[in-house]
């Protein structure tokens, strides 16, 4: 029988919520514990979650909880290291779960108080940016460290001097920090050219810049972004540094208990409806945060995202778990100019594919998610209006800094975006 303890951050500290218990990874199921539920700092760590006394089914422990882990090469490599099937969640949890995103922490045996940071050189900087995921993936084992996603991707911590540490045991990272990809071109530079244009239209963004550790090819880039679930306001120290606190998050697609392989809507089931509905029933703020969710999906249209998928979409928790608002916006990269499908992830108006996606398709889904007309008309006019001119502000901030390709991914994202056909 396997027990794998689950862990939260509260104001700081590691508190115990419940357990996974299981022969193996089909039968495993989570239950909180007593203790938790019953105190004043208690609180469901999902809203697929909410608090019972029985255990939950396999099917939903599962859902949520393989949600943490990291996906595709990454998910691959791991579990042929650990020997183990790819479809052991359970035991690639149990390896990988002392630093998620969000404040959970999994552990089997008992949390371990061994912290530190490890000072990384310029050489192991690059060296990063240039082995691709694999090296990546085999960071994500040495320090237990369960990022979600199929790119390859390590925390890090930043200090304000611009030094880079790797994270060891339960020392939290301050940044999350992508490799490029070996199939698609300067995907780097398209996600920075992507969240500053968002940042420039209004959208709420974490910080991000690019680590340029030779020339500004490929090889020599890594994409950093300053993690929205830690808060550098906490007061202990690591080795000199500190320590930031762990805000917890779920994606939407944990939050509404649908399974990471579901995370793209394949026929009209209404994902963007129940979008909407989860931030109308949970969020601490829910006028303002459809808003903000209104803009971020027109704004994936425009840009040519089409890979904004469940898990690109996230709730963001207070420190104490009692309120919960819309993240920061995230993982924006137009997949298009890399001649993608031209699916969206979800349906928008009843349709799917960008091509036929236009300001008459979001008006037609206003009344599906609960807006009125003018409501949506007014921000994709908004939006659509500034979209250009953002994108060739963030384009020319990027050539300044060196990065020439900028001006030609712009002229491509033009092209190929769901801007290119409403003129």
């Amino acid at each position: 029988m396997r027990n794998l303890g689950v862990y939260i951050e509260i104001n700081g500290e590691q508190t115990l919520v419940g357990n996974i218990t299981g022969e193996a990874y089909t039968d495993a199921t989570f239950k909180y514990d007593s203790e938790f539920m019953n105190a004043s700092y208690g609180a469901p760590i999902s809203i697929s979650l909410p608090f019972q006394e029985e255990s939950f089914t396999a099917e939903n422990t599962r859902t949520f909880f393989e949600s943490l882990l990291p996906e595709g090469f990454s998910r691959r490599a791991v579990a042929d290291w650990i020997k183990t099937d790819e479809k052991d969640y359970l035991s690639i949890l149990a390896g990988l779960g002392r630093e998620c995103l969000g404040a959970i922490k999994i552990a089997e045996g008992g949390v371990l108080s061994d912290a530190h940071y490890e000072k990384l050189t310029k050489a192991q900087v690059k060296s990063l940016a240039a082995e691709g995921a694999t090296r990546s993936t085999q960071i994500l084992m040495e320090t237990h460290l369960s990022l979600t996603g199929a790119s390859g991707k390590v925390g890090l911590y930043y200090d304000p001097k611009g030094k880079w540490y790797l994270p060891k045991g339960d020392a939290p990272s301050t940044h999350i920090v992508k490799q490029s990809h070996v199939r698609l071109d300067r995907i780097v530079l398209n996600e920075q050219l992507c969240m500053l244009t968002a940042k420039n239209i209004g959208i709420d963004v974490p910080e991000s810049f690019i680590v340029n550790v030779g020339g500004g090819e490929d090889s020599d880039v890594l994409y950093a972004t300053k993690r929205y679930d830690r808060d550098l306001n906490g007061v202990k120290e690591i080795d000199g540094l500190l320590v930031p606190l762990r805000l917890h998050q779920e994606d939407f697609a944990q939050a509404m208990g649908i399974a990471a392989e579901d995370k793209y809507e394949k026929q009209p089931i209404g994902y963007m409806k129940k979008m909407f509905d989860l931030i109308k029933k949970h969020s601490s703020n829910p006028i303002e945060d459809q808003s903000k969710l209104l803009e971020r999906i027109i704004f994936n249209f425009l840009i040519g995202n089409t890979d904004c998928h469940l898990k690109n979409y996230a709730l963001l928790y207070s420190p104490d778990l009692k309120s919960v608002r819309l993240s920061p916006a995230y993982d924006i990269v137009s997949t298009r100019v890399y001649n993608s499908i031209p699916e969206m992830s979800f349906y928008i108006g009843g349709e799917l594919d960008i091509n036929n996606i236009n300001r008459d398709s979001f008006i037609k889904s206003a009344e599906d998610v609960g807006l009125s007309n003018r409501v949506v008309e007014t921000t994709f006019d908004r939006l659509s209006d500034r979209f250009e001119k953002s994108l060739k502000e963030a384009a020319e901030s990027l050539t300044n800094s060196g990065f020439v390709a900028a001006k030609k991914l712009k002229n491509d994202i033009l092209k190929t975006g769901g801007y290119s056909h409403l003129k």
